[in-house]
């Protein structure tokens, strides 16, 4: 069914705003791909604070050069393309994608736009090799934890050796009669 000049123009302020505010925008192309498994990409990406739109490719390009993206290469905008935005992490949307398409062949990464500034889909593969925020913290967290635990570690070997001296000191008085 075509759409009416203003439903596209209301697709079009709508794609704009979405370019605008993302932190990382990636092209798919999902050829091959039937609704259920579109509706599973589209809840994994929604539980990841990720939008998961399909729109015609000239409303694309439209709503990206609205926001200084003047020119999308043709292998970015090659067969039936839908976007990912991502608003709070620039890197989970392409491990998402890159996890959902191991699944799903029919899904190709083909680039994408990161700090205003178009990748192709080799940085976009890359991109989903990074851990995530939250990966990155846990490290973090038990690197600054490793010190402590060894410290807590060590104490407790010398209190325990001091404890077991003690204890084997009592054991010989005992053994050879006198009191403790």
């Amino acid at each position: 069914m075509a759409l009416t000049k203003e439903q596209k123009n209301q697709i079009l302020e709508e794609l704009s705003q979405k370019f605008k505010d993302a932190k990382s925008v990636i092209f798919t192309e999902y050829r091959g791909l039937d609704v259920q498994a579109i509706s599973e990409l589209r809840n994994q990406m929604r539980d990841s604070g990720i939008e998961y739109k399909i729109a015609k490719k000239t409303l694309i390009k439209l709503a990206a050069k609205e926001n200084g993206i003047d020119e999308l290469p043709e292998d970015v905008m090659a067969g039936p393309v839908a976007v990912a935005f991502s608003y709070e992490d620039q890197v989970v949307v392409a491990s998402l994608l890159a996890k959902f398409a191991k699944d799903h062949e029919q899904v190709k990464m083909l680039g994408g736009i990161l700090d205003g500034k178009v990748i192709d889909a080799g940085v976009v593969k890359e991109l989903a090799s990074i851990p995530s925020k939250e990966e990155l913290y846990a490290k973090l967290l038990g690197s600054m934890n490793s010190p402590i635990s060894g410290f807590v570690g060590v104490s407790n070997g010398v209190v325990s050796g001091f404890v077991r001296a003690m204890n084997a000191i009592r054991e010989k008085k005992e053994a050879e009669g006198e009191s403790a």
